[in-house]
């Protein structure tokens, strides 16, 4: 073959901005004056961020997304390789404590256009139905200001959106198929079937994860080389950087990237806009009608609290002094597992197979909730490190552990830690380079807790050792950030309502992480953007009076799902989905 099927290879353009290897969108973008004032001013644009960014664009509102990170150009600014990859991670400096100090960085937040959906695994099952009211049935933690069914049309929709792949039929939670079909089994994937299929624990394979089995549209499908979590330069695996960004682009939004925001401005009880450095560590100003906070569990606090002026002493939004509380990581407990045959962990996507039997209360147990076990595929670097811990390994005892790589294989606990007051974010005395009071996160685990973390690793050993381990260790971690500023139907015990509209400051929202009530034992991210698309549609919906001079609360009708505001290709593909026994 003397050319690529897809032509040849075209050298960078400066017009031009690499999102992969097929997909590109115009440079320079929209740019809206120094002076002018826009509709919509989302701060942060990761998972929730983008996909609002794209519904209002989309709609023909005048929005910007100011990032803190980069936008980045994957063709440019991403490599294969593990070291080189940190450069995804939020980093920046915090400060973290408490009987049981959280890990922050790679595994639970991230910089740059995309967020933390640029390095997630992308595992994507829904939240269960009776993660929406924990309180209500097991008598602790908090309760949603919404159902799962009201949820239910958003799960639908960013599954075709991202999309995702998966097995035709998923018996846990709300039973459901995927449009899309599942992944072909890794060696990992195969040792959870093998163990979980001896013990009669029920087991689906090839996901659900935003990862393309097949191509589509500007997307190429996955060619399991195992960098998922390091940035897919192949473009295969869903970020809002991929899959929702170039639409809002090509629609008129505007996104600032490397910009900090340092405040929200307020005026009369609401908010004016924003205050933000760039690059460059100059100082600027961006008037907006309705500002959307999407920094995430930590750094969306942080800039509540930072906002602190007269009349909000305590920081914006924070009248029932909750802002900041209720912060939750979930167990993430990986145990791994020595076989006689080679594994291979690297070949197949982290994250394609898993079990959630374990997932709702048992009467049987000494604890409330539950854990989901999941497939993990660390490469080198990151194996290093778990069995650094694991093992004690160093030295000649890890050179040996590493020659042996190929024939471990790593399975994940993913168990739900309940809200807790005293697991919070606070503002610390220490400032960072651009002289913002930095973050200071608390955090200690609960006999609950502990108790899901036990059961949780004597299970998933269990498993390794019915799939023929010889040898079987684990190392304790967290995983998945959330809560910080959590919705409810209180103004006097939550942050936003149901909309995540905040309930002090007519024009200021938040969508993001934050502002889950409960995690459950599933990975955030679907559940994330979900929320994203239905905030999006209130928004639209209730346009007029937000973008009033004076916008007022009312109490809204749910708004229609705006089906035809999905990214253009998403819509109308895939198979028919079984329908739901509930």
């Amino acid at each position: 073959m003397k050319a690529p099927i897809l032509g040849k290879f075209e050298a960078p353009k400066a017009n031009k901005h690499r999102l992969g290897p097929m997909q590109t969108v115009d440079i320079p973008m929209q740019h809206f004056g120094e002076q002018e004032e826009v509709d919509f001013c989302i701060v942060g644009v990761g998972s929730a961020g983008g996909v609002l960014l794209q519904r209002l664009a989309r709609a023909g509102f005048r929005v910007v997304g100011i990032e803190a990170g980069p936008f980045w150009d994957t063709e440019r600014d991403w490599v294969s390789d593990e070291a080189g990859s940190h450069k995804l991670y939020w980093t920046n400096q915090r400060i973290t404590g408490g009987d049981d100090p959280i890990t922050l960085g790679e595994n639970n937040s991230g910089q740059g256009v995309g967020g933390g959906s640029v390095h997630w695994a992308s595992f994507t099952p829904r939240f269960h139905p009776s993660d929406f009211r924990v309180l209500s049935s097991d008598g602790m933690g908090a309760d949603w200001p919404i159902s799962y069914d009201e949820l239910k049309p958003y799960y639908e929709l960013l599954e075709k959106e991202m999309p995702v792949s998966g097995p035709a039929y998923f018996p846990w939670g709300d039973p459901h198929g995927y449009i899309y079909g599942p992944h072909p089994l890794g060696g990992v994937g195969d040792v959870l079937v093998k163990g979980c299929t001896a013990l009669g624990i029920p087991v689906v394979a090839g996901g659900p994860v935003a990862i393309l089995a097949g191509s589509h549209g500007d997307r190429p499908h996955c060619i399991y080389r195992g960098f998922c979590i390091q940035g897919c330069k192949v473009g295969a695996k869903q970020s809002t950087l991929i899959s929702h960004v170039p639409d809002a682009l090509r629609n008129g939004a505007e996104i600032r990237p490397d910009c900090m925001v340092s405040r929200i401005n307020m005026k009369d009880g609401h908010t004016t806009g924003v205050t933000y450095i760039d690059a460059e560590g100059h100082e600027h100003e961006l008037r907006a009608k309705v500002v959307i906070v999407s920094g995430y569990a930590i750094e969306t606090p942080r800039l509540l609290l930072n906002s602190a002026c007269p009349g909000f002493e305590q920081g914006l939004a924070n009248s029932s002094g909750t802002v900041g509380k209720y912060l939750m990581v979930q167990i993430g407990n990986v145990v791994i597992g020595r076989f006689e045959e080679p594994i291979r962990m690297y070949k197949a996507p982290p994250a394609h197979a898993l079990s959630e039997e374990f997932y709702e209360t048992n009467p049987h147990n000494d604890f409330i909730r539950g854990f989901s076990i999941q497939t993990v595929g660390p490469l080198p670097i990151a194996f290093a490190k778990q069995m650094m811990v694991a093992k004690g390994a160093w030295g000649w005892g890890m050179r040996k552990v590493m020659m042996d790589y190929n024939h471990w294989a790593a399975l994940g606990v993913l168990g739900e830690i309940l809200p807790w007051e005293d697991n919070r974010v606070t503002i610390a005395d220490e400032k960072d380079v651009h002289g913002i009071p930095i973050a200071k996160i608390t955090f200690k685990l609960h006999d609950n807790d502990k108790k899901i973390a036990k059961a949780g690793v004597a299970k998933v050993t269990e498993v390794m050792n019915a799939a023929g381990a010889q040898e079987v260790v684990q190392e304790s971690r967290y995983a998945h950030l959330v809560g910080g500023a959590r919705m409810g139907n209180d103004p006097n015990t939550s942050v936003t309502d149901k909309w995540g509209r905040t309930h002090d400051i007519p024009n200021l929202f938040l969508c993001d992480g934050s502002i889950l009530p409960t995690q459950g034992s599933a990975n955030p991210g679907l559940t994330i953007q979900s929320l994203a698309a239905r905030t999006a549609d209130y928004l639209i919906s209730n346009a007029t009076g937000l973008l009033s001079r004076s916008p007022q609360r009312v109490d809204e009708p749910a708004p229609p799902i705006r089906h035809n505001l999905s990214p253009a290709g998403t819509a109308g593909h895939g198979v028919p989905r079984l329908k739901s026994r509930r």
